[in-house]
């Protein structure tokens, strides 16, 4: 063990242990003496904003399953990146963020660029922020955090270093560790699977509502695709995803697909009225979002629910939870169930709405399908198709579609460009609403420099027209500030460094998304909706 390293030195040995090589950051005074110091197999990703930093991130590991290294400031650029923490807390994204603090001793005098309860700011966003007590400590700090981040549920952590203490001496111990491991065992026990096992086999209606765990294991291991396939068919249950879905957790192309679940307490009744027994995997019961009051379910229907997630599990209004591996759990029950053999036959899909006055959303998601190919991955934040994109594109296999967790805007366009860089040689088509665009516009420069191969399709409706549609459903229709006009992203994207499109037409989208297929770099294409 090397007993002249310093702070710095062992913190980035723990990095490079963990693969944690990528950074993703936007940079301030007190992180320089941080960056300044890592060798150069550290590869530094430059966004212009926090939330942007924090939405590319999240993308990146999204599609790696590794858990990535974010730099902020402490104050003021922390504050920044809060939006964005909140998808990546409830997508349960394993990021590692790393702020840069004042000089130690000036930080209870609050001088500038200090935040005197650094550990706070983050909550309850992160599952674990901490400034460490003394620079000595801080390499087994972010040890902590790493494996706070990666054990489940996996999430956000926070972790604030004074800019001084990187230069200061590691303890000879530290080597150690980058030894360290946590492992999780958590499959079902047998009596507890043969019970679960037994109410699925005995309903006469199952139902499968499947969340983004199910999804974010089948990418670390894509036979948990074909068992939860397996599993759905031995039951011949109607397959649904669970409401407001970050990923795509079962293939949309499958005749068993049921659709999203509409997040709203009595849509969620109505969808699962008639079934019997509702085994959830992987997803919360449920992510509520419109109010629509009513009972929860209809008489005679029983939730089971196994999530990774204790907080998931207890704050659930009903059902029997089960807090286990979701991956181990698939296996067993598509092993163990019996076989109906009953296969459904292919689904099909009605035509997508047309308008005289111009091209409507469906309409794009319609282009979208007839180009999918083994190369495309989808971001959307389209809010107003966010249940349709799931029903008109085929998704058949693991990592194929994202979307922001939480709702907190400006994820679309950084996470696309995170998920471009961490799978250079995908073709990201990132689907954006012109209100969502906005906030996190400076991810085209990103785009730009590293030469992403992203097309970015805004949906523009000049408006925030999921807002106009929730003002009609809650009957207060003059609403101000839900429209847009005079925003030229075209311009706005050649500004960056991305070139770019108006199309107000099927026929003129179609073409300007075939050629931005074939592009070696980003796109950008600005669709005008009806």
């Amino acid at each position: 063990m090397n007993a002249n390293r310093t702070v710095l030195e062992a913190s980035a040995d723990l990095f490079r242990a963990y693969g944690m090589t990528t950074i993703f950051g936007n940079p301030g005074s007190n992180e320089l003496p941080f960056l300044a110091g890592l060798g150069e197999d550290f590869d530094f990703v430059l966004g212009l904003h926090e939330q942007v930093v924090v939405g590319m991130a999240e993308g990146y590991s999204r599609v790696t399953g590794r858990p990535v290294l974010v730099n902020l400031h402490a104050a003021s650029g922390t504050g920044n990146a809060m939006g964005a923490l909140t998808n990546a807390r409830y997508a349960h994204v394993p990021l590692v963020l790393l702020a840069g603090q004042q000089v130690r001793r000036t930080v209870g005098q609050e001088s500038m660029l200090a935040n005197t309860n650094a550990a706070m700011l983050t909550y309850p966003l992160t599952k674990y922020a901490h400034e460490p007590l003394a620079a000595a400590d801080v390499p087994r700090t972010l040890s902590q955090a790493i494996l706070e981040a990666t054990t489940h549920p996996q999430g956000p952590v926070y972790v604030s270093v004074p800019l001084d203490d990187w230069a200061q001496p590691a303890l000879p111990d530290d080597a150690r560790l980058a030894q360290r491991s946590v492992v999780m065992a958590g499959a079902l026990p047998p009596e507890l699977a043969r019970e679960l096992t037994a109410a699925v086999d005995q309903a006469s209606s199952p139902a499968l509502v499947l969340g983004p765990q199910v999804d974010a294991a089948a990418v670390a291991d894509p036979t948990v695709f074909a068992s939860v396939v397996r599993l759905a068919e031995h039951l011949n249950a109607t397959v649904y995803v669970a409401p407001s879905p970050p990923r795509g957790p079962f293939p949309t192309t499958h005749p068993n697909f049921g659709g999203v679940i509409v997040p709203g307490i009595d849509s969620v009744r109505r969808q699962l009225s008639g079934h019997d027994v509702v085994l959830v995997l992987g997803a919360p019961v449920f992510r509520y979002h419109r109010w629509e009051p009513a009972d929860y379910l209809d008489p005679g229907t029983e939730v089971w629910q196994v999530t990774q997630d204790p907080s998931e599990a207890t704050r659930a209004p009903f059902g029997r939870a089960v807090i286990a591996d979701v991956a181990a759990a698939i296996t067993v029950l598509a092993q163990s169930t019996v076989d109906r053999g009953t296969r459904r036959p292919g689904r099909a899909l009605p035509p997508a709405a047309t308008s005289p006055d111009g091209m409507t959303g469906t309409e794009i998601l319609e282009v979208l399908n007839q180009h999918v190919d083994d190369s495309v991955v989808y971001v959307n934040e389209t809010t107003t198709l966010d249940l349709e994109y799931l029903e008109r594109v085929a998704m058949d296999r693991p990592g194929m579609y994202h979307f922001p967790a939480s709702g907190g805007l400006g994820f679309g366009l950084p996470a696309a460009v995170g998920i471009s860089l961490a799978l250079p040689e995908a073709t990201v088509v990132a689907t954006i609403g012109d209100g969502s665009a906005n906030y996190g516009i400076t991810a085209l420069y990103t785009a730009a420099q590293r030469g992403t191969r992203t097309v970015f399709v805004i949906v523009n409706n000049s408006g925030y027209g999921a807002l106009a549609g929730f003002a009609q459903r809650m009957g207060v229709p003059d609403v101000p500030g839900l429209t847009l006009g005079g925003i030229d992203f075209v311009s706005l994207a050649q500004g960056y460094g991305v070139p770019a499109t108006h199309t107000s037409t099927r026929e003129e989208f179609e073409d300007a998304y075939k050629r931005a297929l074939q592009a070696a770099g980003p796109v950008l294409i600005d669709a005008r909706v009806v």
